[in-house]
């Protein structure tokens, strides 16, 4: 069974590349506790069929997938086209 989770935070990397920044991604499960994954293993479970991750940009819910720039997979919103600017956008999650 899938798991659908809210992204609603991230950890970025000093990098300037758009498509390598992201190093966490986060959020609240139904009980309020924090849940946090490194990026690579969000991937994972995505290509698994484990996790179905979304944002929620001004009251719409936006899907997050798995793309590849130069060999490296990454996360982005179906909508953001090339850059992943709806999950760059999200706050620091807390360490």
């Amino acid at each position: 069974m899938t798991m659908n989770l809210q992204i609603s935070c991230i950890n970025k990397t000093p990098r300037n590349d758009p498509h390598l920044r992201i190093s966490y991604v986060g959020g609240f499960n139904h009980d309020g506790s924090r849940w946090k994954l490194p990026e690579n293993d969000a991937i994972a479970g995505i290509e698994r069929g484990e996790y179905a991750f979304y944002v929620s940009q001004q009251g719409h819910i936006v899907h997050v997938v798995v793309a590849t720039h130069n060999g490296h997979k990454y996360l982005k919103t179906v909508n953001d086209y090339i850059q992943p600017d709806n999950l760059l956008s999200l706050p620091e999650c807390p360490p």
